[in-house]
């Protein structure tokens, strides 16, 4: 890791971090949650909320695909992803769901604001974001897609925003 001049996880805590926090809510697979958390240690994510079902480290499957990113990147649990982002929003924070609304937004038309802070929520695998969670956000983000799948693994679909997000910063 030396070699690559890898920031260790003392120094990377230490060090400034995107104004963006992660809301997964509801996230089944505990290996979509490490895949989450190494995209999050990639691109120096402020924060992960694990809302609802979602697995907490250290659970075995996260710790497969996360590779350590869980003792680098900050995080907390609450149960609910609906009050998380309503307290994010009396925050301050644009909280955004990603998800195919009537009124989404598509990444390649959003433009975040320097120097706000904003909150991805990313949904269940099948569900996507309940509707009730959806109502408490500030607006969506859509990924465009041109297949016939209308839909992407949520992992990726973190990656996608999250590297939107910082090359647009």
């Amino acid at each position: 890791m030396s070699a690559l001049n890898r920031l260790s996880v003392e120094e990377f805590r230490n060090t400034g971090k995107i104004p963006l926090i992660l809301v997964l809510d509801d996230i089944r697979s505990g290996l979509n949650v490490g895949s989450v958390f190494r995209t999050a240690d990639a691109f120096a994510v402020e924060k992960i909320i694990l809302c609802g079902i979602t697995s907490r480290p250290p659970h075995r499957e996260i710790l497969k695909t996360a590779l350590g990113s869980t003792e680098s990147v900050l995080w907390e649990y609450a149960d609910s992803a609906s009050e998380t982002a309503k307290r994010l929003r009396a925050e301050g924070c644009e909280v955004l769901a990603v998800e195919q609304t009537t009124n989404s937004i598509m990444l390649p038309e959003f433009t975040p604001e320097k120097g706000k802070k904003y909150a991805f929520v990313l949904g269940n695998e099948v569900e996507g974001v309940s509707t009730e969670v959806l109502n408490c956000c500030s607006g969506a983000l859509e990924i465009p897609q041109y297949g016939t799948k209308h839909s992407l693994n949520v992992a990726v679909a973190a990656g996608i925003v999250v590297w939107d997000f910082v090359r647009k910063l």
